[in-house]
């Protein structure tokens, strides 16, 4: 049985795919589910982050040297032995894939497979990425997937939704059936017109078997490229918990959004109409650089197997805090803070460069 919705066509014009209803059985897991290991996609000197390669390749050996304790890591880059050099003595290499595919730039939370989970063979799912809107070059990371793929590293069924744009950074899954996302990403121009909300809604329940979507209408960083990833704001924690970014300081410029944002996550319900337990995160205090505010954010942490990585920024005091926070979410994983300074100079942070993949998927 098959049954089909209306897409937009690279041309514009509307399209028709076909879904197999089986795949209802499929769910899109929570981060927490258990996973076989993460990808990051490595920082080179072709990418906008020359200026400052070797700060930024030194957080990335330390997010790698963490995962690598405890599952695999899959390093996606055009240069395999320049990177082995970075990692050795630093990194457990009997859990390192390496992956030869050229890049544009290393954001692999929004170009690298989505993957849904079930009864079923597990399904990689390919979404266009586009550079945010367009914002900036992305035709080679749009390719890492296909190729990727390929390769037999990952292991699951290919769905290719190349006529969709969507990005993981924009879309937080409960594993329950409940995804959380932002208007002003995901309605934002230059990503999927002219579908309106309600058209994309009923997509992000077919594409990841979804009881309900959760729009938030509020809440931005400034200095974010992504139109208001919900992976900035505020994430699903395990027992219905969501841990979001709080402002308390009203002379702040996001205060106003954030307090708006923050109402609004005490209104969503879960799927058996009870009320979310919300954590606060600090709002850390501004960074700036060439006078432009960056979006720094604790909201922007990543689970793995037994630990939760989080950015921290050379704030004592904020830092701790957020660790505190994060360990109220997560009592029986090990919490640990890796300084992100250098990636919140390319507007991101350790989430952002990040995509992991549940058990079964990386083969090595």
């Amino acid at each position: 049985m098959f049954f089909t919705l209306p897409q937009p066509g690279d041309d514009g014009k509307t399209i028709r795919l076909s879904f197999d209803t089986a795949i209802q059985k499929r769910f899109l897991p929570a981060e927490w589910y258990t996973q076989s290991g993460v990808q990051l996609t490595w920082p080179h000197k072709d990418t906008d982050w020359a200026y400052m390669l070797e700060e930024v390749q030194a957080c990335f050996v330390n997010i790698a040297g963490e995962i690598s304790k405890r599952e695999k890591v899959l390093i996606v880059t055009p240069d395999i032995e320049d990177v082995k050099r970075q990692v050795e003595g630093k990194v457990n290499m009997e859990n390192v894939v390496f992956f030869s595919c050229e890049t544009n730039d290393t954001w692999a939370r929004d170009h690298a497979f989505i993957t849904m989970m079930g009864d079923e063979n597990p399904l990689l799912l390919d979404f266009k990425f586009n550079g945010w809107g367009e914002k900036f070059e992305a035709v080679l990371d749009n390719a890492i997937n296909k190729q990727l793929y390929k390769s037999g590293i990952v292991k699951g069924d290919y769905g290719d939704h190349s006529s969709f744009i969507l990005e993981g950074g924009s879309i937080e899954s409960d594993g329950k059936g409940s995804i959380l996302t932002t208007e002003s990403c995901l309605l934002a121009s230059h990503r999927n017109q002219p579908l309106n909300k309600m058209d994309i809604e009923e997509r992000l329940k077919n594409f990841f078997q979804a009881d309900q979507i959760l729009w938030l209408k509020h809440g931005h960083l400034s200095g974010d490229d992504t139109d208001g990833h919900i992976d900035t704001l505020a994430r699903f924690c395990p027992n219905d918990t969501i841990a979001y970014v709080q402002c308390t300081d009203k002379n702040d410029g996001h205060y106003e959004a954030l307090l708006k944002m923050e109402e609004e996550l005490k209104e969503l319900r879960t799927l058996d109409k009870r009320l979310y337990r919300l954590l606060p995160l600090p709002m850390t205090d501004a960074i700036y650089e060439n006078e432009e505010r960056l979006p720094a954010t604790y909201a922007n942490f990543l689970v793995i197997n037994g630990a939760v990585l989080y950015p921290t920024y050379n704030q004592p005091e904020k830092d701790a805090k957020a660790g505190d926070v994060l360990k109220q979410a997560f009592p029986k994983e090990e919490i640990i803070g890796i300084d992100c300074r250098a990636l919140i100079k390319q507007h991101g942070s350790l989430h952002c460069v990040t995509m992991q993949y549940p058990a079964g998927i990386i083969q090595s």
